[in-house]
């Protein structure tokens, strides 16, 4: 099958990948240059973990495990590095993933504070401790350089600087290329609902410009990667952070400004940053406070912050990632594909899914301006 892929971030990349292995003939659409920092897939980091609430993304995150470490032994490259990780803060929220992770069969310990403290001394911890080994940190720009160097191997064509303008139900057009497509895949992150929203009953999706930073160590110890979630002693958002190249690289979840990805401006809030700083005065011992070096990314988040991953007719759409999709990346690819080979969306990731499974709230967002959709049979 001719598929043509439009977005060259992670998610893309890994599907064109997985897609190109199975024997399709690939065309992977990137509408910027290999490793640019205008989207959500650019940086030296990104948490691995397993520990989720729910059974489902437990063991996605297992079969994202398996197959990161055939894409490094394919690729040669160094992806994955295993740190562990720690979840803690409100018990209500720490337990069910504590209890998650024991019926995925996955290694874990509680901790009190004090012997978390004791165990890495460059953290402070929050009534209970999560610790499970299997986790840890990826290099994002390795990641998605390694999936589109596979993609290649496997025989899949990639044309970077090309920006697609329309897509109609079995072509999609750039600037200067109109190309032939049997399916079409869409995996645009900020992208996304420019591309297809007007024509596909997608959930909600907003973009925001997020705004973590990179704090000097202090302490010459073991750095896991870590989420602190509040509702405990921390009465302010919940903040996930790990040690990267440039540092302790801390932020918070979505709570930056609604940007459309075309006309954002790249620069953090000093509010942000100033509350990032006071994170690290009261919760990280070990870096230097006054040390942030801030940065910004795009999160594109679903109200529910569950990914959208699903097909009608012959256009298959991945996004909503929420700002915690690149660890699941290998594995979205292979539900991708699955896709485009006739399976069936999983519940949790259809567009119209059960108003019980919406736990996170609502932003209000412009509606982004964009490209002419047309798609035919597909509305």
């Amino acid at each position: 099958m001719n598929v043509v892929v439009v977005g060259g971030g992670v998610i893309g990349a890994a599907s064109a990948w997985v897609l190109a292995s199975r024997g399709h003939a690939v065309t992977l659409l990137e509408q910027f240059g290999p490793g640019h920092k205008n989207g959500a897939s650019h940086g030296s980091s990104r948490i691995f973990r397993h520990a989720y609430a729910d059974d489902y993304h437990v063991q996605l995150a297992s079969r994202a495990y398996t197959l990161w470490r055939e894409l490094e032994k394919s690729t040669n490259t160094e992806l994955l590095t295993l740190t562990g990780a720690v979840d803690h803060g409100l018990p209500g929220t720490v337990t069910p993933r504590v209890d998650a992770l024991a019926r995925g069969g996955l290694r874990s310990e509680v901790l009190s504070p004090a012997e978390a403290e004791k165990r890495w001394p460059g953290l402070r911890f929050d009534t209970t401790v999560l610790y499970h080994p299997d986790a840890g940190r990826l290099h994002a720009d390795r990641s998605v350089a390694a999936f589109t160097d596979a993609a290649q191997a496997a025989g899949a064509t990639v044309d970077y600087g090309s920006a697609v303008r329309e897509i109609r139900a079995t072509e999609v057009s750039t600037d200067t290329t109109t190309y032939s497509a049997d399916h079409i895949v869409v995996a645009a992150g900020a992208w996304t609902s420019t591309l297809v929203g007007a024509h596909v009953d997608l959930p909600s999706l907003v973009t925001t410009q997020e705004q973590p930073a990179h704090f000097l160590p202090t302490v010459d110890a073991d750095w896991p990667s870590f989420i602190h979630h509040p509702g405990a002693e921390l009465r302010t958002e919940g903040i996930y952070g790990l040690l990267g190249e440039e540092g302790v690289k801390i932020g918070e979840h979505a709570t930056g400004p609604v940007v459309h990805p075309d006309t954002r401006d790249f620069t953090p809030t000093p509010d942000g940053v100033e509350r990032l700083k006071d994170y690290a005065r009261a919760w990280l011992p070990g870096v230097d406070a006054d040390s942030a070096d801030p940065l910004t990314c795009l999160y594109t988040c679903t109200p529910d912050s569950n990914f959208v991953v699903d097909r009608t007719g012959n256009l298959t759409v991945a996004g909503g990632f929420s700002g915690h999709g690149f660890k699941f990346a290998p594995a979205i690819g292979e539900l991708v594909a699955d896709l485009v080979d006739g399976g069936v969306a999983p519940e949790v990731y259809r567009f119209t899914r059960p108003t019980s499974t919406r736990a996170g709230a609502t932003r209000a967002g412009a509606t982004p301006a964009g490209a002419n959709v047309t798609f035919g049979h597909l509305k």
